[in-house]
């Protein structure tokens, strides 16, 4: 590379980093402050918040690369315009096609980026973290413990307890079982333990009553006992593992081994073929947007009141892709013929960058009357 495309490269690199880093912080407190409030309020650790909030952070930076890419080459190309960089560069005989060449090379690397996260780090980290989230939804003080107020830890049943003593002890405790089609069952005690036994969570109600009311004739039977023990779980679900989802399923595998992984994951060919060549696409579209934000800026040339108009057209360009790739998703994933239309966005995007660098070269200008081309 040529020192001018060091130059800009080393422009270009900075104001990514800083705005990938204004915008994954911008993300991750929004996320972190959900998972916050979730999981400390379930009573779990701040290390368990830790590891949640590191598991959500690779999907939050692949969302993030394209708008950072496309920030730093807007930035910058608007710096060396106001300061009459650009300029300087044309004159000594750069045409827009040469100097949009660093912008490609860091587009090519930030889309490089973009495919380890999108093809590697973010299925391994969502499976992890739904893994967790399955262990914490299993976890028996997380879905139980909770005092002043009435829980569903499964479909029809409701649990309540007044209060939790410092020695653990659950007081005055309510449960309903409505589960069963013949028979509805209500237990109160003034107190109730938790206990494993057997491998299994036990819990064991004392000084209380039970209440069954028969569906079928409307009789009420009640029941009084110094102790009694309840299995709870049932409430909690034991299976190891999560259930097969095209989101955690490898790119190769979507490709290549479509229709299994669709049988496995309960998606339609169309979705699993969508999904794989998403992930392929999303990294082409932070080379898109570096290039997109530089042509702009540069077809506008330079200009004494400032780049304000060609910033708003970048964006609106950018705005223009969003919606285009909004609109193939459900044509791709309804019809798996049509899994080409996934890399609409992109082509659409280097048609625009290809016309805006021509633009910026001359070629759809006018010669005044009087004047000769070069």
């Amino acid at each position: 590379m040529g020192r001018t495309d060091r130059y800009m490269l080393s422009q270009l690199m900075v104001l990514f980093g800083f705005f990938a880093l204004v915008l994954v912080s911008i993300y991750w407190i929004n996320r972190a402050v959900v998972l916050f409030d979730t999981l400390i309020g379930d009573g779990q650790s701040v290390a368990v918040f830790l590891e949640f909030s590191m598991l959500s952070l690779p999907a939050v930076i692949g969302l993030v690369l394209p708008l950072a890419s496309f920030a730093a080459a807007v930035q910058m190309t608007n710096r060396l315009s106001s300061e009459s960089e650009l300029v300087v560069m044309q004159a000594t005989g750069f045409s827009p096609w040469r100097l949009a060449r660093p912008v490609a090379i860091f587009g090519i690397a930030v889309a490089i980026l973009g495919g380890v996260l999108t093809n590697g780090l973010i299925p391994a980290s969502s499976e992890q973290l739904k893994l967790r989230e399955k262990e914490i939804s299993q976890n028996m003080t997380a879905k139980l413990l909770k005092d002043g107020v009435f829980l569903h830890p499964t479909r029809g049943v409701t649990f309540y307890i007044r209060d939790i003593a410092d020695n653990g002890t659950l007081e005055d405790m309510f449960l309903s079982d409505n589960r069963d089609s013949e028979a509805r069952v209500t237990y109160t005690a003034k107190e109730a333990y938790l206990t494993r036994s057997d491998g299994r969570p036990r819990m064991v109600m004392v000084d209380g009553m039970t209440q069954s009311l028969d569906r079928a004739t409307g009789r009420l039977s009640v029941t009084y006992f110094e102790d009694f023990v309840y299995d709870v779980s049932g409430f909690l679900t034991s299976e190891d593992g999560i259930d097969p989802n095209r989101d955690f399923m490898s790119t190769w595998d979507l490709l290549t081994k479509t229709s299994e992984m669709a049988a496995l994951a309960r998606d339609t060919e169309g979705e699993i073929l969508e999904t794989a060549h998403k992930r392929i696409n999303d990294p082409l579209l932070c080379l898109v947007t570096a290039l997109l934000g530089f042509s702009a800026l540069l077809a506008g040339g330079f200009s004494r009141f400032g780049s304000g108009a060609y910033i708003l057209l970048s964006i609106f360009l950018i705005i223009v892709l969003m919606i285009i790739q909004s609109a193939v998703k459900d044509p791709a994933r309804t019809n798996a013929a049509l899994w080409w239309l996934t890399y609409l966005p992109s082509v659409a995007g280097f048609g625009m960058i290809g016309v805006l660098l021509s633009y910026a070269a001359g070629y759809f200008r006018r010669t005044p009357k009087g004047e000769v081309s070069a």
